[in-house]
């Protein structure tokens, strides 16, 4: 039986790794995390990691593919302290249920016609903001004023670019202000249903 496939898409710091963990934790599921497939920037002042560009998307949707067709995949590990790809990979196998999960998750069509639900995390600004300066401050090294400069160059430009537009076309759009809980039954439900 084919797996079933998810993505999860919404804003940077929206909650959707953390509704994507809760619900793979859950229900078994495997999580292929859109952050593992960012390219090798061993200059990365100036880059926009929010552009899908940065994105080595092909990569994921062949190892998609090939877990699809029953194929075990040696999935990428990101540095975000380095902004490289480490030499540790993590060989997994499709199971039931393979979650996608990632800002751009939705932008790129190649990966959004192999999803049978598409979902949104929506959250305001103006939060997804703040838990990216306390995540990127305090797991990635940066400073505020780091994190608030490239979210005005290019978080910001490309989330009402890029990502915004994506919760329009979702399935089914879950609230990031919402207990993690809540929102994990909602997706629960809807998988289920």
């Amino acid at each position: 039986m084919r797996p079933l496939v998810i993505a999860i898409a919404g804003g940077t710091a929206s909650g959707k790794t953390t509704i994507a963990n809760a619900f793979c934790t859950q229900v078994g599921a495997l999580l292929l995390s859109h952050d593992r497939y960012y390219r090798d920037c061993p200059e990365p002042e100036g880059v926009n990691f929010d552009h899908p560009d940065s994105l080595e998307t092909p990569l994921l949707v062949a190892h998609l593919d090939a877990l699809l067709r029953g194929e075990a995949v040696d999935l990428p590990t990101y540095d975000f302290a380095t902004h490289r790809r480490s030499a540790a990979v993590d060989r997994v196998r499709a199971r039931p249920v393979i979650v996608v999960e990632g800002i751009l998750a939705l932008v790129e069509p190649e990966l959004e016609a192999r999803c049978e639900l598409t979902v949104f995390v929506a959250c305001p600004d103006d939060v997804r903001l703040l838990r990216r300066v306390v995540r990127d401050c305090g797991e990635r090294g940066r400073s505020v004023a780091q994190v608030a400069a490239q979210y005005l160059a290019s978080v910001r430009p490309m989330h009402q670019q890029f990502v915004a537009p994506c919760e329009a076309r979702a399935m089914l759009v879950l609230d990031g202000m919402s207990p993690t809980d809540t929102e994990v039954k909602r997706l629960v439900a809807a998988v289920s249903g």
